[in-house]
């Protein structure tokens, strides 16, 4: 195999390619240094290996005496409960955690709640709805004097003081952004660009592989970058079919997200994946997937595109509904775990298996993937036979105090992760 003129690294890496129960793996023969093009072409099933299936899970709820699992010398607590399809958490500079709820049914609660531990005695004594009648809420930032909103369809930001507990006055429309999406792509994520001058936003494509005709995905499969105030729009990266949880990895400026890849090929395609983002770079939606291998429903439609897209760093699991993404910075966990990535699987519809349904660790060493990825948070699979499970992750939070939170918008609960007694 000839060396490219990046550094090879000489190890092996696994890659963990199917999910919950599957020891399916797939080899990668090395990683080369630097930001771009991570992994070599992995070996991948052919499309339409298997049928595509439909296998929803069926959620029960908890019951008396389960809650998720995590490694030996950790335990697991209810961190709070009662909420309508909690999705995302942010926590403020002053340590107030913000929770957005939200879902694609009618009913969706559309708002934000706050949770505040005024005592610091490590549970939350003050919980309000924070800002209501949203749509469809996601992502949320606080910078410069301002609280910022995902929604569906604009990012408003509102005046904001540190301690306060509730928003009533009008928020300012600073952006419009492409509205809904297929199956749960109507989530709309941002992020603080290290020097606080940018904003990045996550936009899901509207369709699962352009089915709808591309003149309806303007702007989408993108992850945007904007100034605080919504001018100077750029598209950051494309191709990017449905990047969720986005995150820098810690001491540097070096974007990484977590991406839901396209269903309807088979049991094991396309793997989702998380990546470093490369500022210009295109990741084949919808025309190629996992590096430049063609997707037969958009054969021919534009192989120049097919040839430029770059390979993802790392596979994730088929049909796992990858959205979560955190990097470790706290230091309440052991070594191991230090600036490594965690990644919250919400679960598969399109896999005969169930796959997903759990968070997954991968341990980072110099800014890069540095090991197999490993289960970290399970037991969120009640009966994989009849596809019932208790409850579905989302997204992964490190807060201050070191310990992991965890939403579990199946069953409107947030769950905190802690090592030791």
């Amino acid at each position: 195999m000839k060396k490219s003129r990046s550094r090879i690294i000489p190890f092996m890496v696994l890659l963990l390619y199917a999910g919950t129960g599957n020891a399916n793996l797939l080899m990668s023969t090395g990683i080369q240094a630097g930001i771009s093009d991570t992994f070599l072409q992995a070996k991948l099933p052919k499309p339409y290996a298997t049928k595509s299936a439909v296998n929803n899970s069926r959620v029960i709820g908890w019951i008396e005496g389960k809650k998720p699992l995590a490694p030996a010398g950790f335990r697991v607590e209810k961190f709070a409960d009662g909420f309508q399809n909690p999705r995302w958490i942010y926590e403020a500079p002053n340590g107030d955690l913000f929770v957005s709820e939200a879902s694609t049914l009618p009913t969706s609660a559309n708002q934000i709640s706050i949770l505040r531990d005024s005592d610091k005695d490590g549970k939350f004594d003050v919980r309000e709805v924070f800002l209501a009648n949203q749509n469809r809420p996601f992502g949320m930032l606080v910078m410069d004097g301002y609280f910022y909103v995902a929604n569906t369809d604009a990012l408003i930001r509102y005046r904001y003081k540190p301690g306060q507990t509730r928003i009533t006055e009008t928020g300012e429309k600073i952006l419009d952004l492409p509205a809904g999406g297929y199956n749960n792509h109507w989530t709309r994520n941002i992020i603080a660009s290290p020097d606080g001058k940018k904003i990045m936003i996550s936009v899901g494509s509207g369709s699962n592989n352009g089915e709808n005709g591309m003149q309806h995905e303007v702007r989408r499969a993108n992850i945007l970058e904007v100034n605080p105030d919504g001018s100077g729009e750029k598209i950051y990266a494309a191709g990017l079919r449905n990047p969720v949880g986005m995150a820098y990895y810690p001491g540097s400026q070096i974007l990484w997200t977590a991406v839901n890849e396209r269903d309807e090929l088979g049991d094991d395609l396309v793997p989702d994946y998380i990546t470093s983002v490369r500022q210009g770079g295109f990741y084949g939606w919808p025309y190629a997937y996992f590096g430049p291998n063609e997707d037969p429903t958009m054969r021919g439609r534009a192989p120049d595109l097919v040839k430029k897209t770059l390979v993802p760093d790392l596979a994730v699991g088929a049909h796992t509904a990858s959205l979560g993404l955190a990097f470790y910075d706290g230091n309440a966990f052991p070594e191991k775990y230090r600036n490594g990535a965690f990644i919250g699987q919400h679960g598969s519809w399109n896999r005969s298996k169930l796959s997903g349904y759990k968070v997954m660790f991968v341990p980072f060493k110099d800014g890069k993937p540095s090991g197999r990825p490993e289960d970290f948070l399970t037991g969120f699979i009640d009966d994989a036979a009849k596809s019932k499970v208790y409850g579905r992750p989302v997204c992964v939070t490190i807060i201050s105090d070191g310990s992991v939170l965890v939403t579990d918008d199946a069953s409107n609960t947030i769950w905190q992760v802690r090592f030791g007694k």
